[in-house]
């Protein structure tokens, strides 16, 4: 990544359940306490997902603990948050959810030129068998690495 690129977290889970198919970066509506704990790297994807209503993002199950050093006017850390994208990319994501059956999932949180952006995609499941095959894949590349790094020495 860039230099003015700074990820805070990746979702692997996504990577492994999920056909990535398309990509779209978005900005995310936040309030002060939320920026300074996701800066801090206080933000989990467990269950995240996106959803379009009324032709506006909606991340939904997105946690962003309290911040460290907040008070009484902390943020509530399961609340829902829009995600802002253009009119054309939401319309182009709505098409595709609901003729083919995808679904939107996050995938990285970062920020980028000292704003909190995010980074989703359109997404297949995938079925038991293609995540078998990407577990033995990743395995495969595993032993790989281990007896060149044999050869080597």
């Amino acid at each position: 990544m860039s230099d003015n690129i700074k990820l805070i977290q990746k979702n692997k889970k996504a990577y492994f359940n999920y056909e990535i198919l398309e990509e779209l970066e978005c900005g995310i509506e936040l309030v002060g306490t939320e920026v300074k704990s996701i800066r801090e790297g206080k933000c989990s994807f467990s269950d995240s997902y996106v959803q379009i209503k009324n032709n506006e993002l909606i991340l939904i199950g997105f946690l962003i603990q309290p911040y460290s050093h907040g008070n009484i006017f902390n943020h509530d850390s399961q609340r829902n948050r829009k995600l802002l994208a253009h009119r054309m990319e939401i319309k182009k994501f709505q098409r595709k959810v609901n003729e083919k059956g995808f679904t939107i999932t996050p995938l990285e949180i970062y920020i980028k030129n000292n704003l909190v952006k995010m980074k989703i995609a359109l997404a297949r499941g995938k079925n038991v068998r293609d995540k078998k095959e990407a577990i033995k894949e990743k395995d495969m590349k595993i032993d790989a690495r281990r007896q060149l790094k044999e050869l080597n020495y």
